[in-house]
């Protein structure tokens, strides 16, 4: 992670909870989030692809600029304030990426997603070129339901995850 992108997500933690869409805030993704990523942990753990996670799903260590390891432990604090960076950043990749007006709840749902697949497979994803080339909402909901491997299995955590995530985009 270059210098820039360091000074990018601090600014990003600071403003925290920050509106992206009009009257909208990220206080709603950012609980929906934590439900769907089944609770706090301190302590890391390797989630089901073998990837050490720690706090609502972090993967990365934004204090210490790496990858989450085994043996990291870190506050409710620290949790706390990487998940409001990486939403954050999230919801500004998004909104940058996205060239159609969204609701709210559109765009928990998309946060919500790209928290859990990263913005580098949204930004290949076919989902993103439906919802770019004004495809009904249904047709771009029904994406959702293709990302429920990890590893080439399919899981059902991830299931009920996209189930959830597709409900609230077409809410």
């Amino acid at each position: 992670m270059t210098q820039q992108n360091k000074i990018i997500l601090i600014i990003l933690g600071i403003l925290g909870i920050t509106a992206i869409t009009k009257g909208g805030s990220l206080a709603n993704a950012l609980n929906f989030i934590k439900q769907k990523e089944g609770g706090l942990y301190l302590k890391a753990y390797q989630d089901s692809g073998g990837v050490w996670t720690i706090g609502w799903g972090s993967t990365y260590d934004f204090d210490k600029q790496r990858k989450v390891i085994q043996g990291d432990i870190i506050t409710q604090e620290q949790a706390q304030r990487w998940l409001e960076m990486e939403t954050s950043k999230n919801a500004a990749d998004i909104k940058s990426l996205v060239k159609v007006p969204l609701t709210n709840n559109m765009f928990n749902a998309l946060i919500s997603f790209v928290y859990n697949v990263g913005i580098n497979a949204f930004k290949k994803s076919t989902m993103l070129k439906l919802l770019n080339s004004g495809a009904d909402k249904n047709t771009v909901a029904n994406q959702f339901d293709k990302w429920v491997f990890d590893n080439g299995v399919v899981v059902k955590g991830l299931i009920n995850r996209r189930t959830a995530e597709k409900n609230l985009f077409l809410s």
